[in-house]
């Protein structure tokens, strides 16, 4: 059988078995990976040679760190004392945690922001007699806004990032506006839909009462351990220290996935972290789909398909540098929509390249739409991105079942919006590139 075609059938075999969940998405992606090398469509050395290793160790190095600064019980502080901040307010719940929710997405990782944050923000709003499912779609929705605007919050970007060559701060000069225009955006239309639920309980004296007694309870329950301030102070050390590492790389030359490592390893060594408990609590299987991707996409590069689809579907559309841009931008948001974002980001990028081939496109702004689009379209389906997959799950061990059209009825008019958004900055951003 032709090994171009048996490249085709296994990639799209493994991207209907991660998009449908038929099983674990590492195991689908190394198992196509494996049927490639023994059918003889690659061997294991070709495929080695395949896999973005830079990625995979910005990947591993932030994984590493969040893992261990969890354990200093930081983030857990934060949330509690936003919550204690609120007073009860529906609406200073929704701002506020909202904020947070976007800047540690942004710095951090917006999976791991969400495990933190919606638990908290569930039991406030449950106890409050609030409606939770609202903020804990409102949370999901924000975490993919706020990822949106470094190098390192959201998967499409580590990965664009490091197979691209594009710096933490181009991404933060960048992407920053954008996101924050349609931060903004969100928020307001998710007040403006529903400003019964945001009135404020001041004038309820019972109301208030409770709210104290919730809050008291929520400091109890979340903070029941003791924080060691030096073990807080490594972290955050390391953190800071790694982030200045990601701005200043075009002074040192070093490598996000580099500096990403180590931080995590300094940090590993300065708090004396049991080693193995850190290691087990990393995301392998995530590392393992990237790996698996990498080689998947890189097969059907070295076989000519990437080529041929960029040829003959995106560059059909001619050569309008504008139209190129909102194609890349709009076919990105639906698609990540309801696919998984990462397979698809790791697929555009070739197809982005040879579009550049055809049609030079200044300060990177293809890649701008590639990213935006794969980011804010995640918000349309439950699916589109991991942090609306682990919301929901939260969510449903507290009892609140958020049904695929509930969740769509708030993120894809959101996401309208911040793709509409995100159009009119590159439009305009490209008119005075040319």
């Amino acid at each position: 059988m032709n090994p171009t075609f048996l490249a085709i059938l296994v990639f799209l075999l493994v991207y209907a078995a991660i998009t449908f969940e038929l099983v674990n998405k590492a195991v689908a992606a190394m198992l196509g990976v494996m049927t490639l090398i023994m059918l003889g469509v690659v061997n294991e050395h070709e495929a080695a040679g395949f896999i973005d290793f830079e990625t995979i160790l910005l990947l591993l190095g932030m994984m590493t760190i969040v893992v261990v600064l969890r354990h200093t019980g930081f983030f857990t502080i934060i949330s509690v004392k936003i919550a204690e901040f609120t007073r009860g307010s529906p609406l200073k719940i929704l701002i506020l945690f909202s904020i947070v929710t976007a800047v540690m997405s942004a710095f951090l990782d917006n999976v791991t922001t969400v495990l933190i944050i919606v638990p908290i923000i569930i039991e406030l709003t449950q106890g409050m007699g609030l409606d939770p499912k609202l903020y804990v779609i409102s949370q999901a929705i924000i975490s993919n806004i706020g990822g949106t605007a470094t190098l390192i919050g959201d998967p499409p970007n580590i990965i664009i990032g490091s197979k691209v060559g594009l710096t933490f701060n181009q991404f933060l000069v960048n992407l920053s506006l954008p996101v924050l225009l349609s931060f903004g955006a969100a928020l307001l239309y998710i007040w403006f839909t529903n400003k019964q639920k945001f009135q404020s309980i001041n004038t309820n004296l019972a109301k208030l009462f409770s709210v104290q007694l919730l809050l008291e309870k929520i400091r109890y329950q979340y903070l029941d351990t003791t924080i060691d301030p030096l073990f807080l102070g490594k972290g955050l050390f390391c953190l800071g220290l790694t982030i200045l590492l990601f701005v200043t790389q075009t002074i040192t030359g070093i490598s996000p996935g580099v500096a990403a490592v180590f931080g995590a390893m300094l940090l590993m060594v300065m708090s004396k972290v049991d080693v193995e408990t850190v290691l087990e609590e990393v995301e392998w299987g995530t590392l393992l789909f990237f790996a698996g991707l990498f080689i998947l996409v890189g097969t059907l590069e070295e076989k000519g398909v990437i080529e041929w689809i960029a040829h003959n579907v995106f560059l059909k559309v001619g050569d309008n540098p504008y139209v190129l841009v909102l194609v890349v931008l709009w076919v990105s948001g639906i698609v990540s929509g309801f696919l998984d974002n990462i397979p698809f980001t790791i697929t555009m990028i070739p197809i982005v390249e040879f579009m550049l081939q055809s049609t030079p496109i200044p300060n990177n702004i293809l890649w701008w739409a590639l990213a935006l689009g794969a980011c804010f379209g995640g918000n349309i389906t439950m699916i589109g991105a991991s942090a609306n997959i682990v919301s929901i799950g939260m969510a449903k061990k507290f009892k609140q079942e958020i049904s695929f059209l509930e969740f769509m009825k708030t993120g894809f008019v959101i996401s309208l919006i911040t793709l509409s958004v995100a159009s009119i900055y590159l439009v305009l951003y490209l008119w005075m590139s040319l």
